[in-house]
């Protein structure tokens, strides 16, 4: 493999963090009384993995946590999976093209875009999934719905990121791996 064991330790906890922060997530109550409409704490670790890894390994996080936590629900293959891998894949994909242009975008800003387009990937796969293009009614709500999420979620982010340079507690790790070497 191209990975170190360390490298490889790393992203297994950040897939268990993440997966985790999935199942949690599941538990807590709605915020509001829309549907899909949640946190979206999950969206810290996969854009830490994009950050630290690049493409491949925060994708590899990001479907990972979803399928992972989809088995431990009970959830595997269900409508909901389909929708939540939709919006991992949307999500991760943006997130990525912005952190290469990181210099125009801020963690908040990058992960309010996640957010949004985590919530139009999963809108245009139940669409799909229904063959009814009157879902996308719903996406402004989402939108708005995801512009607090996404602050919160890079903030968390950022204060986590910050923390890390202050404490320097794993950068003997970082520095052993050079991860942004390999940043897509």
């Amino acid at each position: 493999m191209r990975f170190g064991t360390r490298r490889m330790v790393f992203l297994s906890l950040l897939i268990s963090l993440g997966t985790a922060l999935h199942l949690v997530e599941a538990l807590l109550p709605l915020p509001l009384p829309f549907p899909g409409v949640k946190l979206g704490l999950a969206n810290i670790v996969t854009l830490l993995a994009l950050h630290l890894f690049g493409l491949r390994e925060g994708m590899t996080v990001s479907l990972m946590r979803v399928l992972l936590g989809s088995l431990l629900s009970g959830m595997f293959l269900s409508p909901g999976f389909l929708l939540g891998m939709s919006g991992a894949i949307f999500s991760t994909l943006l997130m990525s093209a912005l952190l290469k242009h990181s210099s125009c975008f801020s963690m908040i800003g990058i992960s309010m875009a996640g957010a949004a387009a985590h919530n139009s990937g999963q809108l245009l796969a139940a669409s799909l999934l229904l063959q009814s293009t009157a879902l996308l009614l719903y996406l402004p709500l989402l939108l708005l719905a995801g512009i607090p999420s996404g602050i919160f979620t890079g903030y968390l982010l950022n204060s986590l990121l910050q923390h890390h340079k202050k404490s320097g507690i794993l950068s003997d790790f970082f520095e052993q791996n050079s991860f942004n070497d390999r940043r897509n």
